[in-house]
């Protein structure tokens, strides 16, 4: 059952796409009916800042002006992984004009859902290194209630943690485990082990691998978080053209992308830290350099990061 919370929320946004509608009353639907703006991110990549701008969609169209809902992949306060049904639900519980967000893996289920007309969907995605980075000042700093959060206040250091947020946990119990063709020792017990014991948390490019299947689609637009920092008015562009290709509007593009800009503020993001590219370079020495590039391979190339591993 709902709680009461939820059921006032549930209120307020339904009030809300009401109004839209009303307002907007004389804007034509596309011929295939309005969409769900849906925008996919890996953690740590700009998620909030993807919100904002999909949410600029309200100022010219009658899209919701908050998000329906956040999904996740595993629950942030006890790490437990939702189970295809509950991702299949939450994917029912979408409406037209609805702007919603999640980290969702490309499996088939979810997949069969998004890849049509009823959404409009992008992918945002940013630096592996850069996210292993920022995970470790979220977990460690930002966020007291997540399942990570004891365990990483129980390593020694910054280079641990980071150390950590590359390798996942490959092994709470005695003896190496073996990562990517190399032995990794077990990470040093703490007060965090008894909580991570039964949290499934994996290396770097396994935790990116669910996502990979939305890459090459073209029914799903792909931006790098870095695009927004270095080309912002290009970025918009393209949002704006892939939204058109599905929901035509007969407003100028670049009112549209006034909207868009206007409703851009990282600063009310609550997990933005510092909004700048390639700050890896200031934490990663050269043990972290070896053991990303073991269990990589080759993603950083696949995302177009780097040309080759010779970094």
């Amino acid at each position: 059952m709902p709680n009461l919370r939820q059921l006032l929320r549930q209120t307020v946004y339904q009030t809300e796409k009401l109004a839209q509608r009303v307002k907007f009353a004389s804007t034509p639907p596309p011929t295939a009916g309005w969409p769900i703006l849906l925008g996919i991110s890996f953690p740590k990549s700009g998620t909030h800042l993807l919100d904002q701008v999909l949410l600029g969609f309200s100022d010219v169209a009658p899209f919701s002006r908050r998000l329906h809902s956040f999904y996740a992949q595993y629950d942030g306060n006890t790490g437990r992984k939702r189970s295809s049904a509950e991702t299949i639900a939450w994917l029912e519980s979408l409406h037209p004009l609805d702007v919603t967000s999640a980290h969702l893996f490309a499996s088939p289920e979810a997949s069969q859902r998004v890849l049509t007309a009823a959404f409009v969907p992008y992918f945002i995605y940013r630096d592996p290194r850069d996210v292993a980075v920022s995970h470790v000042f979220y977990v460690t700093e930002m966020e007291k209630n997540h399942v990570h959060h004891a365990y990483y206040q129980s390593l020694p250091n910054f280079d641990a943690r980071l150390k950590t947020s590359i390798l996942g946990i490959p092994s709470l119990t005695p003896g190496p485990s073996p990562i990517g063709g190399r032995v990794i020792s077990p990470l040093p017990p703490g007060d965090g082990v008894g909580v991570m014991a039964n949290v499934e948390f994996p290396d770097i490019a396994a935790r990116f691998a669910p996502y990979l299947g939305w890459l090459g689609q073209p029914q799903v637009l792909e931006i790098h978080f870095e695009d927004f920092i270095h080309d912002r008015p290009g970025t918009l562009d393209r949002i704006i053209k892939h939204f058109l290709a599905r929901a035509p509007l007969a407003i100028d593009p670049i009112t549209i992308s006034q909207s868009l800009e206007t409703a851009i503020n990282p600063q009310k993001s609550p997990t933005f830290r510092s909004g700048k590219t390639g700050e890896w370079k200031k934490y990663f020495k050269d043990e972290h350099k070896t053991i990303f590039k073991d269990v990589a391979g080759d993603l950083l190339i696949r995302l177009g990061y780097e040309k080759d591993n010779n970094w």
